[in-house]
């Protein structure tokens, strides 16, 4: 069984981020860490093909300047290797530009099932999964808290809101898994010290047969015209209570319409 993982490299949450102001755009000069909402899908491809009894587990990323950091916390879980595409014509890359570029590193990979996140922490637009799946051809199911592989058909748990929806579809398939199904592995030492030997294929977008105009900023269908500060907040009235404060609350809450 072969399994790819749609993985992204993003911004240390723990440092503030900041933006570019030539282009509005989040500032990814520093090292890129691998999404928290990642390690899910990595960890559930590992135990698919430990539970298949073998296969292999590849990692698709999209990330400047040749950025691994990412990539190896992933390998050093488990994976067996990697497919990078870098390149500066990327920069500004929307979420359908994004799915494209990804859908066409995949197709050189040729899965059988493809995992991805339901949202990265630092977009949050939720719509890459099902547009990779879009552009590829192929089935896709979002939100599932179960995965089981048996005779080249998938067997589902879809998470919603009053549990969860049993769903079969045929393979190669686009599964989105959600946050905090499975517990991730830690990386080990050994592990650490085996991804550094791991395989990362890097490819730009000529070796995908991507034309520049059609991803960055010229092929992006949104644009940031502007960021501006939050409005401070104003200062609130004090109540002093002197046996009917409730009621100028009352009155307050009134106005608002709130009761």
């Amino acid at each position: 069984m072969k399994v790819a993982v749609c993985v992204k490299q993003i911004p240390d949450p723990a440092v503030p981020g900041e933006l570019d102001p030539s282009t509005n755009t989040l500032n990814r000069d520093d090292k890129l860490i691998l999404d928290e909402s990642d390690s899910f899908g990595v960890e559930l491809a590992l135990q698919l093909v430990e539970a298949a009894g073998g296969g292999s587990v590849t990692l698709v990323s999209m990330a400047p300047r040749s950025e691994v950091s990412g990539l190896r916390t992933a390998l050093a879980m488990g994976a067996d290797d990697a497919v990078l595409v870098s390149d500066d014509a990327l920069a500004g890359t929307d979420a359908l530009g994004t799915a494209k570029v990804l859908g066409a590193a995949l197709g050189r990979v040729e899965p059988d099932l493809i995992l991805a996140g339901v949202e990265s922490s630092d977009g949050y637009t939720g719509t890459v999964p099902e547009q990779i799946a879009g552009v590829m051809g192929i089935a896709s199911v979002t939100f599932a808290k179960k995965i089981e592989a048996s005779d080249g058909m998938l067997s589902i748990q879809r998470q919603t809101d009053d549990g969860y929806d049993e769903v079969t579809c045929p393979m190669p398939a686009l599964v989105s898994v959600t946050g905090g199904v499975v517990e991730p592995r830690y990386p080990s030492f050994k592990g650490i010290m085996a991804a550094k030997k791991k395989p990362v294929d890097q490819v730009g977008i000529a070796d995908l047969g991507i034309d520049a105009s059609a991803v960055g900023f010229a092929g992006s269908r949104q644009e940031t015209v502007a960021v501006v500060d939050a409005e401070a907040r104003e200062a609130g009235e004090i109540v002093i209570d002197e046996g009917e404060g409730f009621q100028r609350i009352a009155d307050f809450l009134a106005e608002l319409k709130v009761i």
